[in-house]
């Protein structure tokens, strides 16, 4: 958590190692190696968590500037941390150790390829900026998180992102076909998502394997129709109920999210766009698709599921009306803030027959432990963000964490997994002993080691110690 446990109490005064710099220097332009100990400090932190300051910083502007800088830390026996816009919410970014950070920032190259329905993006490019260059040529790039505004191509791949429309379009993943990376030698490899799928392996394993410096995305075309709705509940367990009974009976809705009592309200100080403050749960949902018909039809199923769930439903009636209200579900985060100054973001994912117990177990371990809980997230999916809200100078990190752990169980005990989206990082990685067997462990050991076997490449991340 970001109580600056990690920083060690002389990173700030540490000037940077002579031959690195030097090294970097020899390769890269002076404004691109950052070594004044004020502008290091910025790159000690992502969204959650702060870090140990770096000895380093190198802003590459193509992939040769990456392979100077992995070879110059290489030679040097530092480690490197790839990081981009830091709106990350586990930890992964955040240097654990004296490190070279290489931010890519500024490798902002972006290529569409209409007749292949295709983008070719550096892993700089911010995410909506996708979808804002191929709309022109009757195309969308669908993987949206909450921080598409902010967040880069590079992070989404790191931690396989995905957003509101990832029940039905699926995630980051789904959209790679082809990545250039950089290896922990310094090596530059082109893969496809054949033979071994080695693209597939580096999506979500958070800078830990390579360093991506190019992606072929692959884009489509956008529905024809859409259509939104609005439920809400006097319980939380009745949205998740909700949801359960409108996928069994065949909806596939192309966003279906979730807000609790807390969550709504918060955006409703905020943005004043009249929800419903006395909810304990609201769910927003669009279908799509290019029959209308269809997309009605798909409407209505999730429209009687809700009722029946004891829901009271609103349409909304043209498009202003739906983008206020995905406009709510995206001021989330942002809304957080008038609850507590800090939060703790978990990123469960369990089967959707178990969602109506998780959420009320969940709510139960929050109404117990005396923190603002909040939950929210792509309940489609079965992907859901319980935050825990706490003010760090009043309030015990190590509580904050035993709350996270316990919520964790819950996602196990339910057959689910620790993370859909945000990543393990250095948050979630205790919890990775109980989620996941050591033999399955070792084996991941085994291809950090085959890949990165200096352990230089973002260390500390995901894997816990391994047993010997």
């Amino acid at each position: 958590m970001a109580d600056g446990k990690n920083e060690k109490p002389s990173a700030f005064s540490l000037q940077p190692s002579a031959a690195l710099t030097t090294d970097l220097l020899r390769h890269l332009q002076p404004h691109q190696v950052l070594t004044h100990p004020a502008e290091r400090l910025n790159y000690r932190y992502d969204a959650i968590q702060f870090g140990v300051t770096p000895l380093a910083v190198v802003l590459p502007e193509s992939t040769a500037d990456v392979v100077a800088a992995v070879k110059a830390a290489r030679a040097a026996g530092v480690p490197i941390i790839g990081r981009g816009a830091a709106s990350g919410l586990s930890g992964g970014v955040v240097p654990l150790e004296e490190s070279l950070v290489i931010s890519f920032t500024r490798m902002t190259g972006l290529k569409i390829i209409p007749e292949r329905r295709e983008a070719v993006a550096q892993p700089g490019v911010i995410t909506l900026k996708v979808t804002e260059a191929a709309r022109p040529h009757g195309l969308i790039y669908p993987p949206d998180p909450a921080s598409f505004r902010t967040s880069t191509i590079g992070g989404n791949l790191g931690e396989n992102a995905g957003g509101p429309m990832c029940f039905k379009y699926g995630v980051t993943g789904d959209y790679v076909r082809e990545l250039e990376f950089v290896d922990a030698e310094g090596e530059v490899h082109r893969v496809t998502r054949d033979a071994f799928d080695l693209a597939g392996l580096l999506i979500g394993s958070e800078g830990t394997l390579g360093l991506i410096t190019e992606a072929t995305l692959r884009l489509i075309p956008p529905p024809k129709y859409t259509r939104t709705l609005m439920a809400h509940f006097a319980e939380v367990g009745q949205a998740a109920e909700a949801v359960s009974a409108a996928i069994a009976a065949g909806a596939v809705p192309a966003k279906l999210e979730f807000m609790d009592r807390a969550c709504t309200n918060a955006v409703e100080d905020y943005l004043h766009l009249g929800l419903p403050r006395d909810a304990e749960a609201v769910l927003l949902v669009d279908t799509d698709g290019d029959d209308l018909e269809i997309v009605e039809e798909e409407r209505a199923l999730v429209e009687r599921a809700c009722l029946k769930a004891g829901g009271v439903v609103r349409r909304a009636a043209n498009d202003a009306e739906s983008e206020a209200l995905w406009r709510a579900r995206r001021s989330i985060s942002p809304s957080l803030g008038r609850i507590r100054p800090q939060r703790m973001n978990e990123d469960i994912v369990v089967p959707r027959s178990a969602l109506p117990e998780v959420v009320r177990q969940i709510r139960a371990l929050g109404d117990a432990s005396g923190f603002h809980l909040v939950q929210f997230g792509h309940i489609g999916d079965g992907n859901l963000h319980p935050n825990i809200m706490f003010d760090p100078r009043t309030e015990s990190a190590e509580a904050v964490h035993d709350l996270a752990h316990k919520i964790a169980l819950v996602a196990i005990e339910h057959g689910g997994v620790l993370s859909g989206e945000h990543g393990i990082g250095t948050m979630k990685r205790d919890f990775m002993t109980d989620a996941v067997d050591p033999v399955t462990l070792g084996a991941l050991w085994d291809v950090k080691r085959a890949l990165d076997p200096a352990e230089a490449l973002n260390p500390g991340k995901i894997l816990p110690e391994e047993k010997r």
